[in-house]
Parts: C-alpha cells; structure tokens; sequence
C-alpha cells in the first residue's frame, strides 16, 4: 500500500469567508504496484456525522484492499473530524454563548462537507471527476453531492445510507425504534440470560448510583445506549460477552471494573463528540426544527422506560441529558440545545436534480437496517433517477466493513450500468 497524507485550508464558513479557515485532512492510498500509474479516484464518505475516515493497514477495512487494486482512493477525515480541525469540548469551551456555538456547530454541515470536497478536486486533483463511496451517513453526503455539485461525480456508490429525501425526525426515529424493539427481542431470544443481567444490572444501578472509571454517573439510560451495538453484524455476539462480565463476582452484587471501563468507552463519545452533536441535526429541513425527536418519540414506546422489565437497550438515538451525564459532551450542551431549535438555511436534497439525475449510482439496501430504514430507503431509490439497488438481508449495517463481497458486487454493478 502506498500512501500520502495531505492537508488543505478551507473556509470555516464557505458563504462567509471572512469568519476565519479550518483545515481539511485527507490521505491518498493506492496499490502499491499501481503507483505511478494514471488511476480513476475514489472518494469515501464516512458514517457520521463526526467519524473520521478509516485508518488503511492489517485493521482496516476489507474494502479498501480491493479497491485499491482499481483506484487511487482519497479517504478525507470530514470537516470537525480526526485531523480535519477536529471539533471537541476544548474547542467548544471557547464560545461565550449558545447562539456562537450553534453558529459554529452549523459549519459543520453536509453543504459545507461538499464544498469541502470539491475544493479538494479541483485544487488537488485539476478537476478529474472521482467516484464515491458512501457509508451510512456518508450516502446521505453523497445525495446532498448528487443534489448541488454532480459535475464532479463519475459514478457513485451508496451502501446503507439512502436517506429519506423529506426529512423527517420524527418519521426516522418511529421507524428506528421499532427495529430496535425488533433487534433487542432477538437478541434476547438468541441469549435469554442477558435479560436477567440486564435487569439486575438496572437494579444495581437504581439502588447505588455508581459512576464510570472518569467520573461520569452511570445511569439506566446510559447502559440502555450500549444498544447502538445491535445494528452491526457482530454487535448482538459481542453485546453478549460484554453482559457476561459485567459483575465482578459470582452473586453479581459488585460491578466488574474492566465492565465499567468497556462501558464507559462505548458510551463516551470521546472519539467522536460531534456525532452527538449534529446527529439530529441530519434529519432537518428548512422550516422545521427537531427539538429533541428522539427524545419525543421514545415517551411512545413502552419497551423502553427505564422500569420496564425486562429492560430493553436503545439504539442511535442522542438524548439530551447526555450533554448532562457525558463529560466530553458538557461543553457542546448550550449549542447542541441551540441547533436544536433551528432550521438548516437550505434543504440538504434537490428533489427536482434528484429525479433527473445523470450520474449512474448503485446502493446497497439492507434489509433489517437499525439506523437506516430500508422503507425510507426503498422510496429514495424510486426517486433518484439512474439508481440502481441492491436489497439484501444477508448484511447488517456494517456489511460492507465486514465483507469486501459487497463492495466488489456493487463495483460490478456499476461497471455493467
């Protein structure tokens, strides 16, 4: 593998200049027989909002192994992320009201990464149009790319992150929680005896008020968010044997400190606070607000209640109190609850561009989705013109960091458009 790492300066605000510039981290990986050779681009998208791109070597993805023996890929780390300026509590700590730090949390939207990324192929790469790969949040990237900027798209791949096109929040989180109810019964059925951990655990928490290795209180509905692993391939297995150590000893009266470390890394946003920050945010359009939707919509669901028994985790779902309980978080609080409140300027999507679309595009669909409902996705792919899909239950969320097999069946997809 043969890789470069480069660094550009963008705007912080591409329609205000004058606010100051960020820089936008990218790194360039190709075969490494293949490196002096004249090469089609493939730009990824990562998940998000507020991932970084994959780092290549022995632990990355499958993916990347195969297409860089057809591409030069650029794997950009998004505005805000890994070394692209990365947004974090100390960086947040500087704005002395809400009202600031929602205007700088609303830089970092999916317009703003666009910009971003066609000033990176037409500054670094002479304009040559690139191809894309989206994953999750990254597909919705790629419809907003599809929707203001399609002439520099040679083609386009989407695995699962076909958006709906109206956003919805609370539409989004109706159709979410339900596959979370769907995903935690079966994976309680797989593994009864998590249900009684889990419970016990509840009790546990409820009865002592314990906190995290940093500090953090750990609360019911902070355990409950470990559900997020439920949408992966291997997240119910791995779920699992997380529950198993949970109690340091054999009458599970005492927590496992090493439980509590894991749990406090997995629930920590550490790593990626602007994930927490933005994530509704996605779901926004002009003239309406999200004001909390999940938040909204978990008082329907009874399943969830922190009492109920047996007790059921959630799924990708930010809370409000987590800028409360989640110290890497306290710092985004007053903005997060400011961007709460408004309205993106512009829609993310161009319904009318969409339906008329050149650019050839392949999706994978799958099927049992948890974050992205194959339902909004199926009425997306009959409305993006030149979009052909794929729709497969043999993959969860993360099929294609699990098995390469999915992005060599959608290469072989487009190569036939």
């Amino acid at each position: 593998m043969h890789i470069a790492d480069h660094a550009i300066d963008v705007p912080l605000c591409w329609s205000e200049p004058e606010r100051g510039a960020i820089q936008v981290f990218f790194r360039e990986v190709c075969h490494v027989s293949n490196q002096g050779k004249e090469l089609p681009l493939l730009v990824y998208l990562q998940g998000g909002p507020g991932g970084r791109s994959p780092r290549p070597g022995s632990d990355g993805p499958g993916w990347l192994e195969e297409a860089i023996k057809h591409y030069r890929v650029i794997l950009p780390d998004q505005r805000g992320t890994g070394r692209s300026s990365r947004v974090n509590s100390r960086v947040m700590q500087r704005f002395s009201s809400p009202e600031q730090a929602a205007d700088y949390l609303a830089c970092f939207d999916a317009h703003a990464v666009v910009a971003d990324l066609e000033h990176i192929r037409s500054s670094h790469y002479g304009g040559a149009q690139w191809e894309t790969l989206g994953q999750s949040y990254g597909g919705f990237l790629t419809l907003t790319y599809l929707s203001t900027a399609p002439e520099g798209l040679a083609g386009c791949y989407i695995t699962g992150g076909l958006a709906g096109l109206q956003p919805d929040a609370d539409e989004t989180y109706r159709l979410t929680y339900r596959r979370v109810v769907s995903k935690m019964a079966a994976h309680l059925r797989r593994y009864p005896g998590d249900g009684t951990i889990l419970d016990r655990l509840a009790d546990h928490i409820q009865a002592h008020s314990p906190t995290l290795p940093n500090g953090d209180p750990l609360t019911v509905r902070r355990l409950q968010s470990i559900g997020l692993m439920l949408g992966m391939q291997k997240g119910s297995e791995q779920l699992h044997w997380l529950l198993e150590d949970a109690f340091h000893d054999t009458y599970q009266t005492e927590l496992n400190p090493h439980f509590l470390v894991e749990l406090m890394q997995l629930t920590g946003m550490d790593e990626n606070p602007l994930f927490a920050a933005l994530h509704e945010n996605i779901y926004a359009h002009p003239g309406g607000t999200t004001r909390w939707a999940a938040q909204r919509q978990r008082e329907n669901f009874p399943e969830f209640d922190e009492s109920a028994r047996p007790l059921f985790l959630t799924g990708e779902m930010i809370y409000p109190w987590m800028f409360d309980e989640i110290q890497e978080l306290h710092a985004f609080r007053e903005g997060a609850q400011q961007l709460a409140q408004r309205s993106p300027a512009r829609p993310y999507y161009d319904l009318v561009r969409l339906s008329t679309n050149t650019v050839p595009v392949v999706a994978a669909i799958y099927f049992d989705d948890m974050y992205v409902d194959s339902s909004l996705s199926l009425e997306t792919a009959e409305h993006v013109s030149n979009l052909t899909y794929w729709l497969t239950n043999e993959h969860e969320h993360d099929g294609l960091r699990d098995d390469p097999g999915v992005f060599l069946r959608l290469r072989k997809m487009l190569q036939n458009r």
